[in-house]
């Protein structure tokens, strides 16, 4: 028989109102104490049955009208009513469905979830977008084009606006990449990257009002959540490698860059076996419906994409883990979903003990050839176990290099730790998307179901060496956290970013051609050498030579791939303008030092 031991922290701990050695020295009690587990597993149930009863009752909140007469009468003007123009439907653009002012008095931007587009627009062909960005659903606020004001409290980008509600939320911080004089340094070296999760948890912080963490925005995987047409791949080639120049819209003056991507097509047909463990959090944590019972609907969708040679495992982990579903054939769908709609939300958070029973399961029912991958879905509250975000990668990259990757699928709000999640991924030969909306579990899961499970090549870095004779200085945008040393290009030991079947992957550079003002402080002179000379190849117009490395999915040894970039091609197509104003609107929403004229009109436009 349990007696309630009433300590207080339980309770401050449930809450998420106990912090630094205190919550570590609770956590550590936790680890060894069943009776304290099965308390606090209590106190969460009490809570979860109070937030449930409380979020029943319906919400009162102020609609669009009457927030614009509150506005505009404290602002001593006129009150008139704001009528929202008809939705269009059919839009040919695969983009943000609609770009509207929510929130006033932070100047928040307002993406409409993929729900309210159309079927044929959510799957049209990209060459016949006809615009970046669209206004459809609701009228424009005059403030739009000055909403980036930077001086302002609960300004875009910042965290800090009124009624915050991300204070759990878990976000790493980085600082936007500087130009770099070629005369100092001409290469840029980094991992290509296909996560998509930062557009995703952009849109849902801004649809629910709130402007983005900084850290949330990272303008690589806003700009990768969409395809673009690049060609296919030749030969045994895995991609192709294409490249675009034009005007930077932000600086005019400046050129951008955009290399481009695109992993061999592969047929259903060509798909080999798969070995897949659902690695399902139900702690406590995930009992909202943004979390557990989307998380259910996401992975039946995915059920739906299996066949007999397939095989599916489940483990579910809370206070402690445990097998859900033994290896299972994947046309046997009425069986896995049944496991699916069994699983329920209770306890805390032993993520590393279920991440290791995951990996077990994996290697027992590994596929030689086909496809070993662990589906890890949670809101990445891991809070008893193994905790310690460098012993998950740590395991998770050990994993890897035995053929079992890792797929990160992050749901819900709240306590969301996006920082461990998007390592685990990376660290894990994986990607990683997160699930806002049932159409984002289609995308992922349907749509680009081969791409997020079949990987075609590994560790594939890209190190582009810049022309002196064209250009003076040149910086990166985004990728910061995939910046490599120029060494570890050739070095096959040093991990890379993992390219999937049918993804693209698009990169860009802004570059400050020869002859320009830079605006920026030099280096002082070198005291025992001086730079080298231009060769003779500066002379040849190019702006640079991109070198990419890659490895076979099972392979050790890279190879590698040579293009040459020119600026005398240029011809800025949809693709080029779109990828730019994606960019763009990032670089408004981290308040980038590097945004220059920008304004959201321009985005728009």
């Amino acid at each position: 028989m349990n007696t309630a031991t009433e300590d207080p922290r339980l309770t401050a701990y449930a809450l998420g109102e106990l912090v630094g050695d205190e919550r570590a020295a609770l956590e550590a009690e936790l680890a060894s104490s069943e009776h304290l587990r099965d308390e606090l597993s209590g106190i969460e149930a009490t809570l979860d049955a109070i937030r449930s009863e409380l979020g029943a009752r319906p919400e009162r909140a102020l609609d669009d009208l009457r927030r614009e007469r509150i506005r505009q009468e404290l602002g001593g003007t006129k009150v008139t009513r704001i009528e929202a123009k008809p939705r269009r439907r059919g839009l040919r653009a695969a983009v943000f469905t609609a770009l509207a002012a929510t929130a006033a008095a932070a100047g928040a931007l307002f993406f409409v979830s993929a729900e309210q587009r159309s079927p044929e627009s959510a799957s049209i062909d990209h060459l016949e977008r006809k615009s970046v960005l669209h206004s459809t659903d609701m009228p424009v606020a005059p403030s739009l084009a000055s909403a980036a004001a930077p001086a302002e409290k609960g300004k875009l980008g910042d965290g800090q606006g009124e009624g915050k509600r991300f204070d759990r939320e878990a976000y790493d911080h980085f600082s936007d990449n500087p130009f770099v004089r070629v005369a100092t340094d001409p290469r840029s070296t980094f991992s290509i990257d296909v996560d998509t999760a930062s557009y995703s948890l952009i849109r849902r912080h801004l649809t629910d009002g709130q402007p983005p963490p900084k850290g949330a925005v990272r303008i690589e995987e806003m700009i990768n959540y969409f395809s673009y047409a690049y060609p296919e791949p030749e030969g045994d080639r895995p991609f192709s490698v294409s490249s675009e120049v034009g005007a930077a819209p932000w600086a005019p003056q400046h050129r951008l860059l955009k290399l481009g991507l695109k992993g061999k097509h592969v047929t259903p047909a060509e798909v080999p076996g798969t070995n897949l463990v659902f690695l399902i959090d139900t702690s406590g944590s995930m009992n909202d419906e943004n979390k557990l019972p989307l998380l259910k609907q996401a992975f039946a969708l995915l059920v739906q994409q299996l066949d007999a040679i397939d095989r599916v495992s489940i483990v579910a982990y809370a206070g402690s883990a445990g097998v859900v579903l033994p290896p299972t054939p994947g046309d046997q769908r009425g069986a896995i979903v049944g496991a699916l709609d069994r699983l329920e939300a209770g306890g805390s958070t032993n993520g590393g003990e279920g991440i290791q029973l995951a990996y077990k399961l994996a290697a027992e029912g590994f596929v030689k050839g086909g496809i070993n991958r662990v589906v890890l879905a949670t809101d990445g509250d891991f809070n008893v176990g193994v905790t310690s975000q460098s012993d998950l990668i740590d395991l998770v990259e050990q994993k890897a290099k035995t053929g079992v990757f890792v797929s990160v699928l992050g749901f819900g709000s709240g306590n969301y730790n996006d920082s461990t999640m998007e390592k685990l991924a990376d660290k894990g030969n994986g990607n990683y998307a997160y699930i806002d909306t049932l159409n984002e579990a289609k995308k992922v899961l349907v749509e680009q179901a081969t791409g997020t499970l079949m990987t075609i090549a590994k560790d594939v870095k890209i190190q582009i060496e810049f022309n002196p004779s064209e250009v003076a200085a040149f910086r990166l945008i985004g990728y910061e956290n995939r910046v490599l040393a120029h060494q570890d290009f050739n070095d096959d030991k040093k991990d890379a970013g993992e390219i999937g079947a049918d993804h693209t992957v698009t990169a860009l550079y802004e570059i400050v051609p020869a002859g320009r003002g830079l605006g920026m402080p030099g280096a002082d002179p070198l005291k025992y050498q001086a730079p080298g000379a231009p060769t003779g190849k500066a002379a040849k117009g190019e702006l640079g030579t991109v070198k990419l490395r890659y490895k076979a999915p099972s392979g050790d040894t890279s190879q590698l791939l040579e293009v040459v970039v020119r600026d005398a091609d240029a011809r800025e197509s949809n693709d080029f303008r779109f990828a730019a104003a994606v960019a763009q609107f990032g670089m408004l929403l981290r308040d980038s030092p590097h945004k220059g004229s920008s304004t959201y009109a321009d985005v728009l436009r």
